[in-house]
């Protein structure tokens, strides 16, 4: 397959000024995040205005002007599946690319799989099989091989095709105002991750008491602020199941901290001090600055609701053309079953707002409300479970 292998700051701007005039920009990222604290770059795929070019970043001094490209002008921006890519752009300078259009969650809405591979959704949009054999590749070796980099191309290459194919059914699904709402709160979503309380996603630390819990964002802090001065996976600084024990244990004394298993390897003995001093700011803080305990309803009445609706959430759908797990999981449909049975007081839940109410909401109301009745019309059938409406006496 034609294409440009750009590894000099001159080519890249010379690529720049042509993509500056393209109506939509398709493109991918090959990266390796097994060994350093933030995922490594180590290929730049882009498909548009009639072009294929492969940017090798280990090679080019600066991209700042592709992702500048990306985040200007009136162009389209084509990905699949594109988180990393937008974080990438945001890293490099705090602008997401323009208009994005990722293929990935526009398939779950026109009632595809989601999330779905790229590989899949070129099979099934455009009935082609697309080479395997890369993806174990390691992206920062070179020189990279003309198989390697077909590879990387194909991942790019339909793109636009299938952006095209996925764009007429959101229109005639009527569902294009639904996916531009859905990217927009998606791209929200990406942005604000990096403010929001990671460090709850701690294992083992959900059942710990306010101080405990401040501990843990103690800990956690350091982590990650030794994992980026090292330049490491923050695991590889400190297990999860370590950050608990030190936050039940409570101790700021080296000698308690070292006689946990697991604190005996060498860089975490000399890490000792810093921790004790973590831990000492935890135990300082007043109560009223611990972080609250985020509790989970055990209430077996509304497990069972949930549980029950849950397994409608497929059928309901199914007969919309778009893929349950896009609309919300399990979680998401108790929190809805609690706030409709609460008054619908407090904020509305995921599925209680937006296109996903207009696709479940309503249905799941009615059916609590029992002017919706499920029942098996045809156990073998692929949509065994249908849904009548009461008689109104």
């Amino acid at each position: 397959m034609k294409h440009e292998l750009i590894t000099t700051d001159r080519e890249l701007e010379e690529l720049c000024r042509a993509l500056a005039g393209a109506e939509r920009i398709a493109f991918d990222t090959e990266f390796v995040s097994e060994d350093t604290y933030r995922p490594q770059l180590c290929l730049v795929q882009v498909a548009a205005a009639g072009r294929l070019a492969v940017i090798d970043p280990l090679k080019v001094q600066n991209l700042q002007p592709f992702w500048a490209v990306l985040a200007e002008g009136g162009h389209e921006t084509i990905v699949h599946a594109g988180r990393q890519e937008i974080e990438f752009s945001l890293a490099a300078i705090g602008r997401l690319p323009n208009r994005l259009f990722d293929v990935q969650i526009a398939a779950g809405m026109v009632g595809l799989e989601y999330p779905a591979s790229y590989g899949s959704l070129v099979s099934k949009l455009l009935g082609l099989t697309p080479q395997k054999g890369e993806t174990r590749t390691d992206w920062r070796r070179r020189p990279l091989s003309e198989r390697q980099i077909e590879y990387a191309l194909a991942d790019v290459d339909h793109l636009g095709e299938m952006r095209d194919k996925l764009g007429q059914r959101l229109a005639r699904l009527k569902r294009t105002a639904w996916f531009e709402s859905e990217m927009a709160d998606w791209l929200t979503s990406v942005q604000e991750a990096q403010n929001r309380e990671r460090w709850r996603k701690v294992a083992g630390s959900s059942g710990l008491p306010p101080r405990g819990l401040a501990l843990v964002r103690e800990i956690w802090t350091w982590r990650e602020s030794e994992a980026s001065r090292r330049n490491c996976p923050v695991k590889r600084v400190l297990r999860d199941d370590l950050i608990v024990e030190l936050a039940r244990r409570r101790s700021t004394d080296p000698k308690q901290i070292r006689a946990i298993r697991g604190m005996e390897r060498g860089d975490l003995a000399r890490s000792i001090p810093e921790l004790s001093a973590a831990i000492d700011r935890a135990l300082k803080i007043s109560d009223a600055d611990c972080p609250r305990v985020v509790r989970t309803d055990n209430n077996s009445q509304l497990n069972l609701l949930g549980q029950f609706l849950s397994s409608a959430l497929g059928s309901i759908c199914r007969a919309a053309e778009v893929a349950p797990s896009i609309v919300g999981t399990a979680s998401d449909v108790r929190e809805l079953v609690a706030f409709t049975l609460a008054g619908k007081r407090g904020e509305p839940p995921l599925l209680a707002h937006g296109w996903r109410a207009d696709v479940v909401g309503q249905v799941f109301e009615d059916l609590l409300e029992g002017k919706l009745s499920i029942r098996i019309r045809d156990p073998k059938s692929d949509q065994p479970l249908e849904f009548e409406r009461a008689e109104v006496e």
